[in-house]
């Protein structure tokens, strides 16, 4: 087996080969039932682990899924010199995906521009897909366009044609700031990096120009997969009537925004735990309608909120829990919101109930 990470990469990357001959790169990581992340717009598996804008999805899906990912034909470690991406194509790198890995049954997750894919593959293999989560994405991208829309996207295609491979990032900028406007400097000149790395300026204008004939909306009302649709209420790449669409056109499926402007959700904002909790608890239920073994408070929280809550749970007050774990009050206080969110508590009463529900659990 191949690999293009470093030996102690807590990730395994393998290679498998599509219908059509296209080696498509795959990786794994976690501990727990299989959830499948149907690639989105711009991935590269190598590049990922050292993001300051991806990784925390990769660590906390981690926790108690094992996340098996890919990078699209044309991107990151999967073949590069392609120019078919076609939605049967892309179906059909899932399916590789899927039979090398030996998944039998397990999550989908379809994020950004993976959403057609991953609901005709839940429309054609009902028997393999448990749960099926719409992340930030859509059924038909161009089923909810304007006029305006449709010269904003022509514009895209210029700037990927003019700019995508410069040195300097100027064009790139204009989708980084669209995607993830409430960034840091450093967020901002990750993703700036990343364009150039994960693909070229060909692929990306073909892959993107292919990408947006893909369709899936007259399947929906056929789906019988739980389903969560998940997305960010003021985001601008995928608008939010996209997730309405899902919602409304999958039997049985539930909707939750997110109060966000970022199309990736980024660490530090409030809406990543409400995204992390919703997600983790929906995969939790299960397939036949029951309710598998709840997540416990220590897999959802990250190891420094176990410490500020355990700390809590002592009868610290956050200047107390601050001068042990050499942290200021007000970073006491953010993990503790934090906690608070993943928890699902929240009020006046939401320390009180997060520090039961940790003692509770021993």
């Amino acid at each position: 087996m191949r690999s293009g990470v470093p030996r102690d990469s807590p990730q395994r990357v393998r290679f498998c080969r599509s219908s059509d001959g296209t080696t498509i790169a795959y990786a794994v990581h976690g501990a727990g039932p299989p959830l499948v992340l149907d690639s989105c717009w711009l991935s590269h598996l190598e590049f990922d682990w050292q993001s300051p804008v991806w990784r925390h999805y990769l660590v906390e899906l981690g926790r108690t899924r094992t996340v098996v990912r890919f990078d699209e034909r044309g991107h990151g470690l999967s073949d590069r010199e392609v120019t078919d991406f076609g939605l049967e194509r892309r179906i059909e790198d899932l399916v590789a995906v899927v039979e090398d890995g030996g998944l039998e049954r397990f999550a989908l997750m379809a994020m950004a521009q993976g959403g057609p894919v991953a609901l005709h593959y839940a429309a054609r293999h009902p028997e393999r897909v448990t749960h099926l989560v719409c992340a930030s994405t859509y059924a038909g991208a161009l089923r909810h366009v304007t006029d305006d829309d449709r010269e904003l996207e022509a514009a895209f295609e210029a700037m990927i044609r003019a700019g995508w491979d410069r040195r300097d990032p100027v064009f790139r900028r204009v989708f980084t700031s669209m995607m993830i406007p409430d960034a840091t400097e450093e967020q901002m000149r990750w993703l700036d990096d990343l364009y150039r790395r994960a693909v070229s300026a060909r692929t990306a204008y073909e892959s993107r120009r292919q990408r947006g004939q893909a369709d899936a909306t007259d399947l929906l009302a056929t789906l019988d997969v739980p389903t969560l649709v998940v997305h960010s209420r003021h985001e601008r790449m995928n608008d939010v009537e996209h997730s309405r669409i899902l919602a409304r056109g999958i039997p049985g499926a539930r909707l939750v925004l997110l109060d966000s402007r970022n199309h990736i959700l980024l660490e530090d904002e409030p809406a990543w735990p409400v995204f992390l909790r919703e997600v983790s608890a929906f995969l939790a239920e299960g397939a036949d309608g029951g309710v598998a073994p709840a997540v416990s408070a220590r897999e959802l929280l990250t190891p420094r909120e176990g410490e500020v809550l355990a700390l809590a749970a002592q009868g610290l007050d956050n200047a107390g829990i601050g001068a042990i774990l050499s942290l200021s009050v007000r970073t006491v206080e953010r993990h503790l919101q934090n906690a608070y969110a993943r928890l699902g508590v929240g009020g006046p009463t939401a320390r009180a109930a997060a520090v039961a529900q940790w003692v509770r659990e021993g």
